[in-house]
């Protein structure tokens, strides 16, 4: 498919690799260092991301997964040093994967732990960060969202309503789904 893949570059060494004609418009990050780049989520498979990622990088890359769902390692085939692990990159660019985005946040799902997305939330808020970088949606988001997040998330396992099946609530720019 012509045109799968958006490319916006984020600053000299890094860009995001968007599929916006996904209805959950995958993004997906490339960090170019001096001798390696990274790329962070390979995105749906759907089209070949290494020929974009070619385009961006003549030096060997490095995939990591935020996480394992399908539509972030659909593309780690085409990448023979593939990693599933996270890191924090130093700049104060914070790759969230599916933990934080502007939408609503699927943690219905029987694979995720609404008490281990709280952890991860007050993890977050401790790490100074400057610029988030959602997997989902708008790329419009400030770093002052993982606090309002992490509070929604305690007031709910405050209120006993942090499990899997208590509904959906909506905090504005952003719902949660348990």
């Amino acid at each position: 498919m012509d045109q799968w893949f958006t490319v916006d570059r984020i600053d000299e060494d890094t860009y995001i690799i968007s599929e916006y004609r996904y209805w959950e418009e995958t993004h997906c990050y490339l960090l170019n260092g001096s001798g390696r780049s990274l790329l962070i989520d390979t995105g749906l498979g759907i089209c070949n991301i290494y020929d974009e990622v070619v385009k961006l990088t003549d030096q060997p890359v490095t995939a990591v997964a935020t996480h394992i769902h399908w539509d972030h390692i659909g593309g780690h085939k085409y990448f023979p040093d593939f990693y599933a692990h996270e890191e924090e990159p130093g700049r104060g660019y914070l790759f969230t994967g599916d933990l934080i985005y502007k939408d609503t946040l699927f943690v219905y799902y029987p694979s995720t732990d609404p008490g281990a997305y709280l952890s991860s939330l007050e993890e977050m808020a401790l790490l100074p960060v400057e610029r988030v970088f959602p997997a989902h949606h708008s790329l419009d988001i400030q770093p002052e969202i993982i606090g309002r997040m992490r509070d929604a998330f305690q007031g709910l396992k405050e209120s006993g309503k942090l499990r899997h099946g208590s509904g959906t609530f909506d905090y504005g720019d952003w719902a949660v789904w348990l």
